[in-house]
Order: C-alpha cells, then sequence, then structure tokens
C-alpha cells in the first residue's frame, strides 16, 4: 500500500495542474486516472466534431508563461484532436507521467479519523494512503444512460457520444440516427450530415445555438501572444472567465433602435457572448424573450422548411438558461434532402427494435444508432465513488442537492477538496480559468497547513449552510432555474432539482475566496 501526502483523483486538465503545483512544492503528489492517457474530458469525447465552445487562446493554461508562447493553435474553437495534443503535450513537457497511475479507477474513499488519512481503494484491488484528496473528476464525466426499451434487441451498432471508439466508426452511405440534440449531439449531427446515407435526428428539445465563425487564427493568435497577461487579468475578474464584454445598458431600457444592431453586431462575431448583449436577459422574461424571438429568427432564416424551422425553435425555457450552443452549420443542415427530424414530444421513442427505433406509429430502420444523452453533471463523478466518513457517504448527504463550501469542500469529509465542484462558477464559466484558480487555492491551503504544522481542514457546517443559501438565492434572481438543465440535474431521473452551479461570475466568486483565504480560511475548521 502507498502512501501520498495528496492523491488526486483524474488526469484532465484540473487533475494535471493541480499535480503540477503540488510536485512544485515538495508535496508527495500522485494522480488515478481510469483513462489510458491525460486528457480527461478530451480523452473520452472522441465522437465526430467534439469542439470546445470556449476559444482556443482561452481555453489554455495561464500559468506557464513559455507554454503560452510555444503552442499554436489551428483554429477559433480547437477540435478534440488538437486538444487530446494539448493535454499530453503539458503532461510531458512538465513530467507528469512518472506520477499519474493509468487505466485505474477509484472505487471507494474511506476516512480514518485516528490517522486523519484518506484510504482510497481502486478497481485493481490496490489501496492508498493520502493525508489529503483533491476530486479533479470533471464536471461532465459520469455519461448519462438512459434505459431505452429494447435497447439490447437491435442488431445494428449502436454508439454512445460519450464513450465513442477510438479507432473511429465507418458512417459512410449508412442509415444513421442520433437521439439527441445537446451539444454532443448538435456537433455529432452537423459532422456526420456530409457523409452518411440517410441521417434521422430525434429531438425532445431544441436547443439555442450561435454562430462559431470558426477558422484559422494564425494572426489573431499572434496578436494574443503579445498581450497575454492582460488578457488572462481580463479573464481572471471577469464574470465569464474568458473575453466577452457585457452591455451596460438593460435592454428594456435601450433605444428600440439600438437592440437589433447590438444582437446582429454579437451574432457577427459568434461564440457564447450573444447573451451578455444586455445585462437584463437572464433576469427580466421579456428582455430574455426579446433575444429569443432574436435567435428564433436566424433560425428561420437558415432553415427553408418554416415546418421545420419551428420544431427547431426553442419555446419551453428562457434563452441562456441552458448553456448555448455554439454551432459550426448546425440548421443547415436540416436543408440537405438525406436529413430528417423527428419531435419525440409528438411521436415518442416507444422501444427500440431488430433494425430501428419504434416512434410514435412509425417503425424506423437504422443501420447505425448514436446516442447523444449527455452528462450526470457535477456531483455524477462524485457520487460514483462511495465517499465514507464512518456511517456517512456523501451520495446520502447530497441525496436532496449537493451541499458545499465555495465549492470546494463538504462539511463532515475532512481533507477532501473537489475541483470546481458544485455551488462554484466551473460550468458557467471557461473551466481552464476556473480550474486554474481552484487548483491554485487549493494548493495555497495545503501549503498553509503544512507550514502551520496542521493535518486537517473541514468546511464548518454553518458556513455551508450559508453558501448553499447564498448560491440557491443568487440563482433565483435569474432566469436560469426556470429550465429544466442539466444544471438542474432535471436529465437524470431521481435527481432532486436543484440548481447546481455560483451564478454570481468568476470575479465576484475570486474575491469572496480570496477574502476567506486571507482571513484564514474562514469558514473551515483547521486543526
Amino acid at each position: 500500500m502507498s502512501d501520498h501526502d495528496v492523491l488526486v483523483i483524474g488526469a484532465g486538465f484540473s487533475g494535471l495542474y493541480q499535480l503540477h503545483s503540488l510536485r512544485g512544492l515538495g508535496f508527495d503528489a500522485h494522480v488515478i486516472e481510469a483513462g489510458d492517457d491525460v486528457g480527461g474530458t478530451w480523452y473520452w469525447n472522441r465522437y465526430p466534431g467534439a469542439r470546445c465552445d470556449i476559444e482556443s487562446i482561452e481555453y489554455s493554461y495561464s500559468f506557464d508563461a513559455d507554454l503560452e508562447q510555444e503552442w499554436n493553435w489551428s483554429e477559433r474553437y480547437a477540435a478534440q484532436p488538437e486538444l487530446l495534443s494539448y493535454a499530453r503535450h503539458v503532461a510531458d513537457r512538465f513530467d507528469l507521467r512518472k506520477d499519474i497511475t493509468f487505466g485505474t479507477r477509484v472505487q471507494k474513499l474511506e476516512w480514518d479519523e485516528v490517522t486523519t488519512r484518506w484510504r482510497v481503494f481502486t478497481n485493481d484491488g490496490a489501496s492508498r494512503t493520502a493525508r489529503h484528496v483533491v476530486a479533479a473528476t470533471g464536471c461532465l464525466s459520469v455519461p448519462s444512460r438512459p434505459d431505452f426499451a429494447g435497447l439490447d434487441d437491435f442488431r445494428g451498432e449502436i454508439h454512445w457520444t460519450s464513450s465513442w471508439p477510438h479507432e473511429g466508426v465507418d458512417l459512410s452511405g449508412k442509415r444513421v440516427a442520433v437521439v439527441g440534440t445537446g451539444s454532443s449531439g448538435l456537433q455529432t449531427i452537423t459532422a456526420i450530415a456530409p457523409v452518411v446515407g440517410e441521417l434521422t435526428v430525434f429531438q425532445r428539445t431544441p436547443c439555442f445555438a450561435v454562430p462559431a465563425h470558426n477558422g484559422p487564427i494564425v494572426k489573431r493568435l499572434a496578436a494574443a501572444k503579445k498581450r497575454y497577461p492582460e488578457i488572462r487579468q481580463h479573464n481572471r475578474t471577469s464574470p465569464d472567465g474568458f473575453q466577452c464584454h457585457g452591455g451596460a445598458v438593460p435592454l428594456l431600457e435601450a433605444e428600440p433602435g439600438a437592440i437589433q444592431p447590438e444582437f446582429d453586431k454579437r451574432w457577427d462575431e459568434g461564440g457564447l457572448c450573444f447573451d451578455r448583449s444586455f445585462p437584463d436577459i437572464l433576469t427580466d422574461i421579456r428582455a430574455n424573450e426579446v433575444a429569443a424571438d432574436y435567435v428564433r429568427s436566424r433560425i428561420r432564416a437558415k432553415v427553408q422548411d418554416q415546418e421545420l424551422a419551428e420544431k427547431l425553435s426553442p419555446r419551453s425555457y428562457p434563452i441562456a438558461s441552458k448553456r448555448m450552443c455554439v454551432d459550426t452549420g448546425y440548421y443547415e443542415v436540416y436543408n440537405q434532402s438525406n436529413v430528417s427530424l423527428i419531435d419525440i414530444n409528438e411521436q415518442p421513442i416507444h422501444r427500440f427494435t431488430e433494425h430501428g427505433i419504434l416512434a410514435g406509429e412509425t417503425a424506423h430502420e437504422f443501420d447505425v444508432i448514436v446516442l447523444a444523452t449527455g452528462f450526470d453533471a457535477m456531483t455524477g463523478a462524485l457520487n460514483a465513488m462511495e465517499i465514507r466518513n464512518g456511517d456517512k457517504t456523501l451520495k446520502d448527504k447530497w441525496a436532496h442537492g449537493p451541499r458545499t463550501y465555495l465549492g470546494l469542500m463538504s462539511a463532515g469529509f475532512p481533507n477532501l477538496f473537489t475541483v470546481c465542484g458544485p455551488q462554484s462558477p466551473s460550468v458557467l464559466s471557461n473551466m481552464l480559468t476556473s480550474i486554474e484558480y481552484h487548483v491554485e487555492w487549493i494548493t495555497a491551503a495545503l501549503q498553509h497547513l503544512r507550514d502551520q504544522g496542521l493535518t486537517r481542514m473541514e468546511a464548518v457546517p454553518e458556513n455551508e449552510d450559508n453558501w448553499v443559501d447564498t448560491t440557491n438565492d443568487l440563482a433565483d434572481l435569474t432566469l436560469m432555474p426556470r429550465a429544466a438543465s442539466w444544471y438542474m440535474g432535471a436529465n437524470i431521473p431521481g435527481k432532486q432539482r436543484v440548481f447546481m452551479p455560483f451564478v454570481g461570475g468568476v470575479g465576484l466568486y475570486r474575491q469572496i475566496a480570496d477574502g476567506v483565504a486571507v482571513a484564514r480560511y474562514h469558514g473551515f475548521e483547521l486543526a
């Protein structure tokens, strides 16, 4: 059995940086990774069209100036192979692999109050101990896999976007179904439509998608490299964690003639800054509906069949209350003669059959079915492990929704840190900005404990309760809880519907968490 100062779970972007940071301070740190290589999200998600929705220039590490200068992104929005190559480059550049155990999954964490250490059990039958554990397990790492009736009856190929074969899948000329139109489904549909014989999309809820205007960025990257310090400083203090300048005048107070041009400008720029056009889009349903109508008008302009355009136009939730998608020609796909859409609200999926899917009264035949059914977000990876302190488990504690202090720790589970955990900005932000901040905060906390000769750190229940209430109260000031989104856990049957991220933004969160640290980790019990 191996003993460590810190055990990190996961070798994605957060796990890699956490390992590098701790090693630099002389900690005995080790990473356990379920996959056979680094990359996390970008190791597992290899489906066609997989791509980041934050610009490559900003979806990158800022902790090393030489790394910033030497890596050259090829596109505005990097695709999965390039992101995986970047993760591999970082692992090799900083010689991280020697402290990573690959192909091994953590199954159980057990706290020992006597030794103030965690015992960590893995699926290979081994165990390790560590003074501290950092769960760098990712917010979207545990797939949601609905139990469709008859799934095993289908004789063709079934592939989940969340575990796409690494060798790829030949879809040329085949009859293909895609179930799901979230980000993974949208990207897959756009990528495969030109090569398949027939494509049938099964949609429950349409998405709001804004254009990426993706393409080469040689000149843009060269300019960014000259001002990276300025870019990074802005990102660390901004609400979103990336270059997104919000409008100052509320839409409901704006001059009528100024609204359309502002939307046009954002649309022409592309990317996720669209919902920052006016500050009241996410707080006033009237302003939100104006923005939603604008996007629906753009969908109608792109899709030739207006009845189909209406089916692709969301009307059941406020725009941006679910994470918007960034598309590279998604709506135009539906102008192809080989692409059709089935609204499963009108024609529910009854079951899978030997030859395809029975939806409504129609039996559809396919060679391949692609399931893009999303993830058990934010809490899924933590709940997939048995995390135990005596007779208490984290899963039981979180049965009615996650409870954390700052998204960093959960009372009753000492010395267990979460990177971008629930009730932190995480998925509402540029993940790399939030990852770096959490890793640096955790690293500083562990250094403080060591310097003070302390061995135990735990969130105080009262402060945790206050933080949970703060997170919920802030969310309720917005329109975001009105959507049945994965932010709410609504895509997982039986999961308590609670808005999980912190909506106050990266900059505000940083001020709060910095203040906690300066106040000698106020709200945490150190012993």
